[in-house]
Parts: structure tokens; sequence; C-alpha cells
């Protein structure tokens, strides 16, 4: 086996029951901010124990537990809530993020399109950045071997959307929560979503 595949296996190792374990280490004052997002406060960002050999600097999204953790330190991540395809658009894998846009514009992919054209067919051409644009305030490019995979991490104008299967395959959070996790990783960020 090779050394990328062994610690690929070590890391789906350590996450295998990671949500079931995550323990709160001090939540954030944030966390307590009852209303503040219009989402279940579990969904809140919070600072949680993880499993120690996980790579500081890496992004894991649990997709079936609607979470997000950014590993900041050994044994340490900020979890944060995300929404997530719908069963039959969920990205699962590995990629790096390969590039970051601040108030991204959009163009809805010709796959969208033809599955739902009542709702995309109107953005065939894209939408500027800015508070209406579906992609929100931040947006991470996921890419794999140098190519996009059209799946990014992104902010939404949707908020009530966090915790469900909702979208067209990216990862969607909170603008608060993207414009903090965006400024701290940097490109070349691994993300491995489960």
């Amino acid at each position: 086996m090779d050394r990328r595949a062994f610690t690929l296996s070590l890391a789906a190792l350590a996450l295998s029951g990671l949500a079931a374990r995550a323990e709160a280490i001090e939540p954030e004052a944030e966390n307590v901010a009852a209303g503040r997002w219009p989402i279940g406060s579990q969904y809140y960002p919070t600072r949680v124990r993880v499993k120690p050999d996980l790579p500081v600097g890496s992004i894991i999204i649990l997709s079936d537990k609607f979470f997000l953790y950014h590993v900041t330190a050994p044994g340490e991540a900020m979890r944060y809530g995300v929404a997530v395809g719908k069963a039959e658009l969920t990205f699962r894998g590995q990629a790096v993020v390969g590039r970051k846009v601040e108030w991204p514009s959009w163009k809805p992919t010709p796959e969208m399109i033809e599955r739902d054209p009542r709702s995309y067919a109107k953005y065939a051409d894209g939408m500027q950045g800015g508070p209406e644009n579906p992609l929100g305030a931040r947006a991470m490019y996921l890419y794999q071997n140098g190519r996009d995979t059209a799946i990014r991490i992104h902010g939404t104008t949707t908020p009530s959307s966090i915790g469900h299967a909702v979208s067209n395959g990216c990862i969607r959070m909170v603008n608060d929560h993207v414009i903090e996790l965006f400024d701290k990783v940097p490109l070349g960020t691994q993300v491995t979503v489960y």
C-alpha cells in the first residue's frame, strides 16, 4: 500500500464514529447567540475534539450528519453545520481547495438546467456576485487532479437549508460561517467528503 493510500486509510479509520464521539471543548461565544441564524443551534460553529491523527488544516465533511470539520490543531476542530447535495447528487471523495472567490458569480451547470429548466434556464448566462447570488459571500472551489469538480463550499441566500440535503451537490454554509472558514484555509487545503 503506498503512503497516500495508507494516509487515506488512516483518515477513514479516524473518522469512523467521529460525529458520535465529538464533544464540545469550549463553545465559542457565538454558539450561545440564540436566534442569530435561522438554523438549529447544533449547527452553530462549535469547537470539538476529534481524533488526534486527522491532518491539521484539513476539512472533513460528514454529509449524512450535515457537519463540516476544520481541523485546527491535533485533536481539535471547528465544526460547522452545512447543507449538502440531494441523495442522487451527493459528492464523495477527496479534493483540494483549488480556487477561492469573494462574492462569486454563478452559472448553473448544463446538468442543472436539464434537470430543472424552470428554475435554472433563466440563469444560463450566469449571475454576478452579490447578496442575491446563490453562492453567497464566499466560495471555495474543489479540484481533483488539477480539474474543477464543479463542487464548491459556499455561502447561501437560504440559511434555513443548513442541516438538509437540498443542493445540486455543493456544500452550503451560512454566510458568516463561510467567511470565517474562507479566511482560515489556504489554497491547496485537503477536503474529504464522506
